[in-house]
């Protein structure tokens, strides 16, 4: 498994470079986001590792950028700041997961298999079968959504979520669920992170059509209506 790594802190990087190297890792270490944005864009990777702040490039932009091209590897932001703004930002560029520093190097090594693992899964899976829901149109092949026609740009946790709803659509979805299956078992339950993304699901999904399918059904979790 190849993993990329951009941080900028060059005694962090080769500490979290040889945690991930003792897991069979392959590591590919870059200090600049203009430097890791050619990376980027010539290499394949199964996960992606940046800091927030890098010299020539921040990793908000980069992550943002490389999502245009991009909306399935797994990426981890890693930063010094812990206020939900900055993680909001980061989940809104893309991200899948989030550390602040300091971190335990096990825990980061933790997150990276998980979201490795679900990647590949994910990515081998797919049957070509296309779910509707209404006017909401799921390719899981190709991990595209549709509605009225129109394709819907998510990213990798937003398509899951939906797809989730999707396919129990109608029926609730509890939070702890969605975390379990998306994150695993080992995420920190006492975060706002899912709805945060049912906020941004709703914001790409529902706003620009005037609609309201995704519904929240208050101490029982989420549904997808679509009557």
């Amino acid at each position: 498994m190849n993993v990329l790594l951009i941080e900028d802190d060059h005694t962090l990087s080769q500490n979290i470079a040889d945690a991930l190297k003792g897991e069979q890792l392959n590591v590919q270490a870059v200090f600049d986001g203009l430097l890791a944005e050619r990376v980027m864009k010539k290499n394949s990777f199964d996960c992606i590792i940046m800091d927030v702040n890098l010299p020539g490039k921040n990793g908000f932009d980069l992550c943002r950028d490389f999502r245009l091209r991009d909306a399935q590897t797994p990426v981890i932001m890693l930063t010094a700041f812990a206020a939900l703004e900055d993680k909001v930002q980061g989940f809104d560029c893309g991200a899948d997961d989030y550390l602040t520093k300091p971190f335990f190097m096990r825990e980061l090594i933790m997150r990276v298999n998980t979201l490795i693992k679900r990647y590949k899964s994910n990515g081998s899976k797919g049957t070509g079968n296309t779910i509707t829901a209404g006017d909401i149109s799921i390719n899981d092949m190709q991990k595209k959504v549709f509605r009225q026609g129109k394709e819907i740009m998510l990213t990798p946790r937003e398509y899951q979520i939906l797809y989730k709803l999707a396919v129990n659509t109608g029926e609730i979805v509890s939070k702890t669920d969605l975390i379990k299956e998306i994150w695993g078992s080992s995420f920190d339950f006492n975060t706002n992170t899912i709805e945060v993304y049912i906020n941004f699901l709703r914001n790409k999904l529902d706003k620009p059509f005037g609609k309201n399918s995704i519904r929240t059904k208050v101490g029982f979790g989420y549904y997808l209506d679509v009557s």
